[in-house]
């Protein structure tokens, strides 16, 4: 571990921390419209519901099971910032949007609700791109598409997240999770916005990126 951190950029280490931030930050203003999470977020969030446990330690327990199959089968992903995604995440979620509900209140007009999404897809787009393209380890839940586009090559990254993220949604509606707008944005506006956040912002501050970064730059769709 300490031969690990020696060789990482420390200022990638800050910006992946920041990254991830950011992106609790958006998932719990996702949560606050009421319309949707993204699939995994959303998918957490309705098994935790129906388990009785909260978001944070329910994330945590699935993480474990997500990280065995990353550390078999795709152990190059595995790095600080999928420690800090994995245990962390949920925790930052759940504080902002505690800290949302105590400060503002749910949004109750429908206006006010879209208004919310769109500030979320922002700031989660944001937070992914900095966690992301700071290429210091990636999430369990993320790593599984890179797995599966490396285990067949044929099918593009694209296909295999989308299979990922469909499961997830499946999974959220099923155990009574909320499937909506911001589940479509997700899964069909991150992307490109992340992109413009990659090109414009976050490749620039990190002025240098390594080869696995342009290979696995990736996006939560």
């Amino acid at each position: 571990m300490k031969r690990y951190m020696n060789s990482v950029d420390p200022k990638r280490l800050i910006i992946m921390l920041i990254g991830n931030v950011f992106l609790g930050m958006g998932i719990s203003i996702f949560k606050l419209s009421g319309m949707g999470n993204d699939p995994f977020s959303g998918m957490v969030m309705a098994l935790a519901d129906s388990s009785g446990l909260a978001y944070a330690n329910f994330l945590i327990l699935l993480n474990v099971v997500l990280f065995v199959i990353e550390f078999i089968t795709g152990r190059k992903y595995i790095g600080a910032g999928t420690f800090v995604n994995a245990i962390l995440l949920g925790y930052i979620a759940t504080f902002f949007h505690s800290t949302w509900l105590d400060l503002l209140g749910e949004p109750q007009l429908l206006w006010q609700r879209v208004v919310t999404v769109a500030i979320g897809v922002v700031i989660c787009s944001f937070g992914v791109s900095m966690y992301q393209t700071s290429d210091v380890g990636i999430a369990p839940y993320d790593s599984l598409s890179l797995i599966m586009r490396n285990k067949f090559p044929a099918i593009s990254y694209f296909w295999h997240r989308m299979f990922t993220d469909a499961f997830c949604a499946l999974i959220c509606f099923l155990f009574g999770g909320i499937i909506g707008l911001g589940t479509l944005v997700s899964a069909l506006g991150l992307g490109p916005i992340i992109h413009f956040f990659n090109v414009s912002f976050t490749n620039k501050l990190l002025a240098k990126k390594g080869p696995q970064a342009e290979e696995d730059s990736i996006s939560l769709i």
